[in-house]
């Protein structure tokens, strides 16, 4: 389950932008873009995030997936498609190899939203 690794290296990045900052907020949800064609499972990614942020910084965060589809272009036809992932890669219309993937690939943090720390009055 390459979705266990990819969190670790998730939460790395996370810790790294946390300790950076001069006030450490309380992370409350990390928005994260997922290409169809990275082949991550969403539910799993979730599930190792749950799992392995308990008792850190983490904990209680959620993490919220954008899935981003599949398109290629052809050069042939001069238009995108949207190939079947693992039953066809090559261009509907003309029959030619997929050349060009323009999304699906993604895999990246999109927003981190937190909470401040903010003190009550004395």
């Amino acid at each position: 389950m390459h979705e266990t690794d990819m969190t670790r290296a998730l939460i790395q990045t996370l810790r790294d932008w946390w300790e950076s900052q001069p006030e450490r907020p309380r992370i409350t949800h990390v928005h994260l873009i997922v290409g169809r064609f990275t082949c991550v499972e969403p539910v799993s990614l979730e599930f190792a995030y749950a799992v392995q942020t308990q008792a850190t910084f983490l904990e209680g965060s959620r993490l919220v997936i954008r899935e981003t589809p599949l398109i290629a272009y052809c050069y042939s036809c001069k238009q995108e498609y949207k190939p079947e992932i693992g039953q066809r890669y090559a261009c509907p219309t003309c029959g030619s190899p997929m050349e060009e993937i323009r999304s699906g690939r993604e895999l990246k943090i999109d927003q981190i939203e937190c909470l401040s720390e903010v003190s009550q009055g004395e």
